[in-house]
């Protein structure tokens, strides 16, 4: 039988502080992100490709310098977004997901609608396919690969 993990009990301050960045009605259009994170990067890409005025958490900026605070920020963060995963893409308090998940609904509309819902018009279809956006070293997802290509000898 696995052990119990303990449950974590989230700093009430850092949960007021994420809660206050994602209902900013000035800043409705938030991503959590590592600076040096490539799928972040691909994210914001797409956010900027599209003209969408965003901001930007890096949860390991100057802001987040003190561990404690920056790992208190990061799970209110991942309560918030249901994910511990990096990026998380907010967008008039509501959580839209990572990157693959903004990707996906650039693809499919959603995202228009979404920031239509907050103010902000854009147009996914200028970008065409969002995941190439991905950093170029991510495999293309689906069943590219061959039968003759996945045979095991």
């Amino acid at each position: 039988m696995p052990a119990a993990t303990k449950p974590v009990t989230l700093d009430p301050a850092a949960v007021a502080h994420v809660d206050a960045i994602i209902s900013d009605p000035d800043e409705p259009v938030v991503i959590f992100a590592l600076e040096w994170c490539e799928f972040a990067w691909g994210a914001k890409k797409l956010l900027t490709q599209l003209g969408v005025p965003y901001r930007a958490v890096h949860l390991d900026g100057p802001e987040f310098a003190d561990p404690r605070w920056a790992t208190k920020v990061r799970r209110a963060m991942a309560d918030r977004a249901g994910a511990v995963t990096i990026p998380q893409v907010f967008i008039g308090g509501q959580h839209l997901g990572g990157a693959t998940e903004t990707f996906d609904a650039s693809n499919d509309g959603r995202l228009k609608a979404l920031l239509g819902g907050v103010g902000i018009e854009a147009n996914p279809d200028s970008v065409g396919d969002a995941y190439g956006f991905l950093p170029k070293w991510v495999h293309p997802r689906g069943s590219s690969v061959t039968a003759s290509n996945s045979k095991v000898a």
